[in-house]
């Protein structure tokens, strides 16, 4: 089984990568910092290094050199810095591809599929059936929801919700298109339950990711993530 190696210092974020990887069928090891990384890379055998950019103590440049002293593993920044002269600099001290934050699943996966492939490895097959926004991972098959990796358990309406708005994200729609698309055209009820499904999926989601669906007044709502 192919085996990355997560770095990045914010543990929500690694879970979050965890469950993505797991889901392609992937083997995970995480790492906190650069130096815990650098040392399970000389413990474990590992076929790809996931590096965050912005660390503590040593930042993920510094820790690419240090791999690189040793070691050809495969290395993808994963990193909010998306200036173009942090990218010339990170491929041009050893990694093999540079991934800005945020990113869904899929880009990730395949990304992962395309550096192990060029370096000769057999990777997994691809599972897309999943979507992540933020702190969000959506499973199109199993119809669960993590949240920095906890489950959250949703209703089939709610769940329904928060996919249209996930595969159709900066897309602004109004409550009489949202009954007509979830709820069906023919469906009785008023707005009003358009407005409750949204806040009860807002405070399941938890006060962070809840945000990601804006209320665009005297329209409707959007989901957006970065706001």
């Amino acid at each position: 089984m192919t085996s990355i190696l997560i770095v990045d210092d914010e543990q929500d974020m690694r879970n979050l990568i965890d469950i993505m990887l797991k889901k392609s069928r992937f083997q995970t090891l995480q790492a906190e910092n650069g130096h815990v990384a650098i040392n399970i890379l000389s413990q474990e055998n590992v076929d790809l290094v996931l590096l965050d950019v912005m660390m503590p103590g040593i930042d993920g440049f510094q820790v690419c050199e240090e791999i690189r002293k040793t070691s050809n593993v495969p290395i993808i920044f994963l990193t909010a810095k998306d200036a173009n002269e942090d990218k010339v600099k990170g491929l041009t001290i050893g990694a093999d591809d540079y991934i800005v934050k945020p990113f869904t699943s899929t880009e990730l996966v395949a990304r992962i599929v395309a550096v192990l492939r060029r370096m000769g490895n057999t990777p997994v097959e691809m599972d897309v059936k999943h979507l992540c926004k933020g702190t969000i991972d959506l499973d199109e098959v199993s119809r669960k929801v993590f949240v920095a990796g906890n489950v959250i358990p949703l209703t089939l309406k709610e769940f329904d919700l928060l996919h249209l708005f996930m595969t159709n994200e900066n897309t602004v729609y109004t409550r009489e298109q949202l009954l007509e698309i979830l709820w069906g055209i023919d469906y009785a009820g008023g707005t009003r339950t358009v407005d409750t499904h949204i806040k009860t999926l807002r405070l399941k989601l938890g006060k962070e990711a809840g945000k990601f669906i804006h209320t665009v007044w005297g329209l409707g709502y959007r989901f957006e993530v970065g706001l």
